[in-house]
């Protein structure tokens, strides 16, 4: 996880907010000094921190983590693999005819 992508989303969205460090620090019962630790990506913080932020800020966590987080395979194609390697050798043929004609036809 990236800390410093993660921290500069979290001051964009406390800006958007109108809060100061202060406020938010408040709000979440930390210091105005930790959440510039975290806003500059010098601290690690907890996922109970970044979940009660995240309420605060009104976004999700995934939101916050977007920049952060480069995943290898998204959930969809993960899913799509699992169907595939479980179905019959003639599934599989019927799935890629398939593919290839909704790839031609958007």
């Amino acid at each position: 996880m990236n800390q410093t992508l993660l921290g500069k989303r979290i001051r964009q969205e406390r800006k958007k907010s109108n809060l100061t460090q202060e406020q938010l620090a408040e709000l979440i019962n930390v210091s105005a000094t930790y959440i510039g630790f975290i806003e500059r990506g010098e601290r690690t913080l907890s996922l109970s921190t970044l979940v009660h932020i995240a309420n605060v800020l009104g976004v999700s966590v995934d939101y916050l983590l977007c920049d952060s987080v480069t995943p290898e395979a998204s959930s969809q194609e993960l899913l799509l693999l699992k169907l595939f390697s479980s179905a019959t050798p003639k599934e599989r043929e019927t799935i890629l005819e398939l593919v290839k004609v909704l790839l031609r036809h958007p």
